[in-house]
């Protein structure tokens, strides 16, 4: 199934890796910001939700706080390409997992990733762990250090 291979995937990659993170499979979907703060108990502020673009044949996967919009200018800006708000289809083509389940990382070849400054308002947060309904709780500056690069404004 291809869902449960995303979050294999994911979990393989932490293993690999040693990074330290708390992953949960629960029985609801984790699939919006609110949906995951309410199943865990905490804030959808404490969500790092991933959105994906599309720029070109590629794909940018926005990393920022579940309270927060992303603003698509400011990452057309930054990347130096118009880049569009990503489709079901395309997410899953671009990025390897479904809508609700994309992670910050592992991704395909060629996927970068942004993460946005509004998440150091936390030393922990939860993202999307492959599935719609699997997640992991990360420390911010672990969560940096990992997907490389430097902290954005990328927000509304």
């Amino acid at each position: 199934m291809i869902i449960a291979e995303g979050s294999e995937r994911v979990a393989a990659y932490l293993r690999e890796r040693g990074i330290q993170a708390r992953v949960a499979t629960l029985d609801e979907s984790t699939r919006t910001s609110q949906l995951a703060a309410d199943a865990l108990g905490c804030t959808v502020a404490e969500i790092a939700k991933s959105i994906a673009f599309r720029a070109g044949d590629s794909a940018v996967v926005v990393v920022i706080s579940g309270d927060r919009r992303v603003d698509q200018k400011k990452v057309s800006a930054l990347i130096g390409v118009r880049a569009g708000f990503a489709d079901a289809e395309a997410v899953r083509k671009l990025t390897g997992y479904p809508i609700g389940g994309v992670p910050p990382f592992p991704h395909k070849a060629g996927v970068r990733v942004l993460l946005d400054r509004s998440l150091t308002r936390f030393s922990n947060v939860w993202a999307a762990a492959g599935t719609p309904n699997s997640v992991m709780q990360l420390d911010v500056a672990q969560l940096r250090d990992v997907v490389g690069g430097d902290l954005v404004d990328v927000a509304q």
